[in-house]
Formats: C-alpha cells, structure tokens, sequence
C-alpha cells in the first residue's frame, strides 16, 4: 500500500555534493518521521538523519554541518542534502518511513516501518 522510490545516489569526488530525494505513494494519511539510514558490507544499518512531520531533525555525529535533512509533508517527499562529501560516506543509502497511518477502505496505523530499495552514494578520495 506504500512504497517509497529513492533518488539521486551516485558517484561523486571528496568535497563534493548530492541531493537524495525520496517519495512516499500511497493512500497516505500520514507519516510520523522520515529518515536516511546508510549500510555498507559487513555492517549493519545505521541512521544517517531523520526528520519528525512537526519538522524534528536528528543526525549522526559525523554528518553534522555536512548535512541537512528536509521534508515536503504535502508531498510526503523527505531530501538529504549532502555536502562536504568524505571516503567514509561510501555506501547504499535507504530511505525510511515510521509512523504511517494509510487508508484501505479505513484508515490503519501501520506497525512496521517502510523502506526503500536503496541508491548507492560513492565518494572517490
């Protein structure tokens, strides 16, 4: 009933920028927080930022000041602006929804969080 489609990963020098966006379809009543969690092999998922719909930001030590979290409610579209790019922020990016109340034929609070597929951020030092 909800997916969420990633974009905006891909190859880029240290110092230099991305945007990821991502956007939630479905019949969306709302999303409590949006989010970006990042995996590289070997390693479990970790939490990049996130943002609550009252517009909330939290971030891992190591991106704040290189980046910044942003929502569109309207939209259900949630953006990571990246800058400042390092080696070590090498990975495959996921976008995060938690707390999502969704109508089919009535209105249900979903347990689960939803994720997207993924979109593959490479900084070359």
């Amino acid at each position: 009933q909800v997916q969420l489609v990633e974009s905006g990963g891909g190859l880029v020098q240290a110092g230099g920028s991305l945007r990821l966006s991502c956007a939630a379809s479905g019949s969306i009543f709302s999303i409590n927080a949006m989010g970006w969690y990042r995996q590289t092999p070997g390693k479990q998922r970790e939490l990049v930022a996130s943002i609550t719909s009252g517009g909330s930001t939290n971030y891992k030590d190591s991106v704040k000041g290189r980046f910044t979290i942003s929502r569109d409610n309207a939209k259900n579209t949630v953006y990571l602006q990246m800058n400042s790019l390092k080696p070590e922020d090498t990975a495959v990016y996921y976008c995060n929804a938690h707390g999502v109340i969704y109508y089919s034929g009535r209105f249900y609070d979903a347990s689960d969080d939803y994720w997207g597929q993924g979109t593959q951020v490479t900084v070359s030092s």
